[in-house]
């Protein structure tokens, strides 16, 4: 993938350095890291859900933080007594893993449960009343028409 050069906007804009670090930083990493698998949909206008699949992790095991713009979803297993297991396959992951997800402004993780091995984070976006659109009323002077100079012809 090519790199892009974003100087000339830094140049003319001011407080978007997080959106080019996203965009440098968009296909990098994500690629080679695909565990666990998980889903993003939308369940209402500013609501989200991301469905993470789990399996073989407890709740006490899997860890979420929110921070800065960054969601962190955790899952450590905790060591298991290998001696005396012997597998003739395994195919359920152990490993532990680390996904992020960057969040949006205003948007807010609700809740997060755990069911029949799929973790279900809730997130809504809260755009505060000062930054929501607000339709503005346009006043005509009323007293201005009205005065309007009267010419006495001599």
């Amino acid at each position: 993938m090519r790199h892009v050069d974003y100087t000339p906007l830094y140049r003319s804009t001011v407080g978007f350095d997080r959106l080019f670090s996203l965009l440098d930083g968009v296909g990098q990493s994500e690629q080679a890291n695909s565990y666990p698998p998980y889903n993003i949909e939308r369940t209402g206008e500013n609501a989200y859900r991301i469905t993470m699949a789990v399996a073989g992790f407890s709740d006490e095991e899997l860890s979420i933080e929110a921070r800065e713009h960054v969601l962190t979803i955790k899952g450590e297993r905790a060591p298991e007594d290998e001696d005396t297991t012997q597998y003739l396959h395994r195919g359920i992951a152990k490993r532990a893993f680390e996904r992020r997800f960057q969040l949006a402004d205003h948007v807010e993780v609700r809740a997060a449960n755990l069911k029949n091995g799929l973790l279900h984070i809730d997130l809504v976006r809260e755009i505060p009343e000062a930054m929501k659109p607000r339709r503005i009323a346009i006043a005509t002077d009323v007293a201005a028409e009205q005065k309007a100079i009267e010419g006495q012809l001599n």
